[in-house]
């Protein structure tokens, strides 16, 4: 994303423990190359990129996916590059951000600035009314179809609304949607809170939101785009207006790593390669055309040589789009469970991030020098509607999201990180930080996740992630009289409307919702920016389901 562009260690290092996913889950990469036809904000040779991207992958015989545009798509110079130098093992898609002459073919005015305009009230659908949409898709549909005698079987862009993807999948069949990944700002673009990797089937009311029960959800995996740095992405530009970026891009050098480092792209797909997943892994590389060879041609050389290294020694499996949606679609009727582990950062330091999804709620819990601290719980539920679901946006700037519990970046200052933090509570209620250690991540059976901590005593406080709940406890020789302690930046308002011993009662863009407590008891802090989560007889176990029957005049505002 051109916007804001502002010693590899191995795994061996001392206190590396972790247990390698079963071999059955699949590491999955797809490679996907998007297609732009003009670039406004300066001289770019676009159609070089698109001819070295397909030179390296036959170059190395890894299969393909190349999302066209529309303005690209009536280029005869592209099509024909295409067709002509694609093979059966590659793939064409769809790129769906919206250019003047879609519009205008459309039969709509267009309003952008420039005949492909970034911002989200004109160059993308949820600019547009649901009538609009479906104008736009056709004719972005008619034209593909007329290039290439068929209908794409997959679709990306940075966002997607419901609506559009529900027609896409009931009127043109789509196997398989890409989207950004969580960002707060970048570009205009925020999508927080969502399933953080891997691949989830949306909402008909929500794209961004997993759905629930499978009468509810779009039968189209949406997978999540750029590949993100499981522990630095995060806390990007935490207190300014926008996040940085430390994804997979080849473009991307920052001291933090991205994909044009060597060492941080080694790294990242080791994490791919060796640690607990779940149902599969899964990460995107590639590059969009629009900036240019000379930017991308060092990472994406390097990272395609890697990439087909391990394709070869069975380490990872490399596919298109339309490929890992449609084995999704066949593997999976509801979203799977999933995580991404991370235990060192590039450089070997005792800093970690482990992300569990469920189509129920996402969870991160994070660590460094300062100790374990639980960084994000996202509840989801279907019902929660999209903001851009029956009416356009009409500002440069779009948002979608789902409901915080705990949100570790929103909450937050530059000064005051926002956590949920194990502390040991004494007799007379007051709490201290508990010392632990470095964690240790397994597989519990297909969907849940085991992250065991050592504490100051010589106990081990041990989390573990299933798809419906959290359940926290102590082992012995570890303090029973425990807590998470909850606290935020005292300038930030949580969206919490209440606090009873068994649940925190939230409202968030007008929607109700409740994060139970089945053991344990949730204690306010009146007049503080804090909220205790007690532990019974040294266990905590946080239901993360959302239950409506227990909520009066649930839904948006």
């Amino acid at each position: 994303m051109w916007l804001l562009i502002c010693a590899f260690s191995v795994w061996a290092v001392a206190g590396l423990t972790t247990a390698a996913a079963e071999p059955k889950a699949p590491r999955i990469v797809n490679i996907v190359n998007f297609i732009r036809g003009v670039e406004p904000r300066g001289p770019v040779d676009l159609y070089e990129p698109v001819v070295q991207q397909i030179r390296l992958a036959r170059a190395h015989g890894l299969p393909t996916t190349f999302l066209i545009q529309y303005d690209a798509l009536i280029q005869d110079r592209f099509v024909a590059l295409l067709k002509k130098e694609l093979t059966g093992r590659d793939e064409v898609g769809a790129w769906l951000e919206v250019v003047q002459p879609q519009v205008e073919a459309a039969g709509l005015k267009w309003r952008g600035r420039f005949p492909w305009d970034w911002h989200t009230d004109v160059g993308f659908t949820i600019g547009y009314t649901p009538a609009e949409r479906e104008k736009l898709i056709d004719e972005y549909m008619r034209a593909f179809e007329h290039a290439f005698g068929r209908r794409p079987r997959s679709v990306g862009c940075w966002l997607i609304d419901a609506h559009t993807l529900t027609y896409l999948s009931d009127h043109y069949g789509v196997a398989a949607a890409c989207i950004c990944k969580d960002q707060a700002g970048t570009d205009g673009y925020t999508l927080w809170g969502g399933y953080w990797n891997q691949a989830y089937y949306p909402s008909r009311l929500n794209a961004y939101m997993p759905a629930q029960d499978p009468i509810r959800q779009i039968p189209v995996p949406v997978f999540r785009m750029l590949g993100s740095d499981p522990i630095d992405q995060y806390d990007n530009g935490l207190g300014e207006a926008a996040q940085g970026v430390v994804t997979l891009e080849p473009v991307y050098t920052g001291g933090t790593g991205g994909g044009g480092v060597p060492a941080w792209v080694r790294w990242f797909l080791d994490l791919q390669t060796s640690t607990p997943c779940l149902a599969f892994a899964y990460t995107q590389a590639g590059q969009e055309n629009s900036f240019g060879w000379p930017a991308m041609e060092k990472g994406l050389t390097d990272q395609v040589k890697k990439l087909a290294e391990l394709s070869q020694t069975g380490r990872i499996r490399v596919e298109t789009l339309g490929q890992s949606g449609q084995w999704f679609r066949n593997t999976f009727p509801q979203t799977p469970a999933t995580a991404v582990t991370a235990l060192h950062d590039m450089k070997g330091r005792e800093r970690g991030s482990v992300w569990y999804d469920s189509r129920f709620y996402r969870a991160n819990l994070f660590w460094d020098e300062n100790g374990l601290r639980i960084r994000d719980i996202h509840m989801f539920d279907e019902q929660y509607p999209e903001r851009y679901l029956n009416q356009q946006v009409t500002t440069h700037a779009a948002v979608y999201d789902t409901l915080p519990a705990i949100d570790g970046f929103t909450w937050s200052t530059r000064e005051t990180r926002a956590a949920a933090r194990p502390v040991l509570v004494s007799p007379d209620g007051k709490t201290s930080p508990m010392t632990t250690g470095t964690p240790e991540v397994t597989e519990q059976g297909k969907e849940a996740l085991e992250i065991s901590v050592p504490v100051t005593d010589g106990g081990r406080l041990t989390v573990r992630c299933e798809p419906e709940r959290m359940l926290l406890q102590t082992e012995q020789g570890a303090s029973t009289s425990w807590a998470l302690e909850l606290s935020w930046a005292p300038d930030k308002k949580p969206p919490i409307e209440g606090v009873e011993e068994g649940a925190v009662l939230y409202r968030h863009n007008g929607f109700a919702y409740r994060q139970r407590m089945s053991k344990g008891r949730f204690r306010a802090q009146p007049g503080q920016p804090r909220l205790i989560m007690e532990a019974q007889e040294g266990v905590l176990k946080l239901e993360l389901k959302n239950t409506k029957e227990v909520e009066a005049g649930v839904g948006p505002g």
